[in-house]
């Protein structure tokens, strides 16, 4: 009998940011990388009365690149290269940290006059070797240049990489797979090997895989090279994520990535030391190196 395609399962642990709470997958004790997804939070669903919203204020990052998707509701993005963009629900901001960038997610005040949703991911890919300590960068792609597909009882739309033919407008640094899929009741989807590192992450419904079934909100890390039928037993929300291998061992400090433990012990006094950049428009207020670090 064959084993089953499923390798690992991943029930996220509860995490505060900003003021709410958020589902963290990715790091886990037992596998810290799919590709080079490194990190995984999902946020919400939840719902801001009128007058609150987001608070992410000023932080720092180094060697990965942050990927927020959202569902549903708004966040402003700022940077210390000057960005600001409002990403709305089916958008991608990718913002690569490279050598070293600082940012802030917030709520806009218009959008603070009335009650907001806010549901989304949030996500970190390990930059490779040769775009660790690299040029930040900030690129905003509207869900209208995101490759959308349908087959009979499934709906997606390509964020990252290629699947079937198709292949997202986005600029990868390293090979990345990312789509988020939509499959009626009785549904079917067959994912081939040929990404080499894959797992799924399902928001809402039950699926069945090899004949077991499994719950939303759990990260179902995939045996590599080996196709997956994926049936949809409720209607199913679903990501799928991965990549290849990444090229060497990643290392994570607070909100740092690197390959190296002395260049994390670097970013950590460069922040300390406030010797980062600020975000402009959003000068006045960070998050403190956690106590202890």
């Amino acid at each position: 009998m064959s084993h089953s395609p499923v390798d690992m399962v991943i029930i996220p642990r509860s995490s505060d940011i900003g003021g709410f709470e958020v589902q963290r997958a990715l790091p886990f004790r037992d596998k810290r990388m799919v590709g080079p997804f490194i990190f995984w939070d999902q946020m919400g669903p939840g719902e801001f009365v009128t007058g609150q919203g987001m608070d992410v204020r000023p932080h720092p990052h180094i060697g990965l690149s942050t990927v927020t998707y959202l569902f549903d509701g708004a966040i402003d993005h700022r940077d210390s290269l000057g960005s600001y963009q409002r990403i709305f629900a089916g958008d991608v901001n990718l913002m690569s940290a490279g050598r070293g960038i600082v940012h802030s997610e917030r709520s806009g005040a218009d959008l603070r006059q009335h009650p907001q949703k806010i549901y989304g991911i949030q996500s970190w890919l390990a930059q490779p070797l040769t775009a660790e300590n690299g040029d930040p960068s900030f690129l905003h792609t509207g869900k209208a240049a995101l490759p959308a597909f349908q087959s009979e009882g499934v709906t997606g739309r390509l964020m990252m990489g290629e699947y079937q033919g198709l292949r997202s407008p986005i600029p990868l640094q390293w090979d990345t797979l990312y789509m988020e899929l939509h499959l009626e009741a009785g549904a079917t989807l067959q994912l081939d090997a040929q990404t080499e590192e894959r797992a799924l992450y399902a928001l809402g419904g039950e699926l069945e895989i090899a004949g077991q079934c499994y719950q939303p909100m759990q990260m179902l890390v995939l045996h590599p090279q080996q196709e997956v039928l994926i049936k949809a037993v409720t209607p199913l929300h679903l990501m799928v994520l991965g990549g290849a291998v990444m090229d060497a061992p990643r290392f994570i400090y607070w909100n740092f990535v690197s390959s190296s433990k002395e260049r994390l012990e670097q970013a950590r006094q460069d922040w300390k030391e406030r010797r980062f950049l600020l975000v402009p428009g959003d000068e006045l207020e960070f998050v403190p190196l956690p106590e202890g670090k």
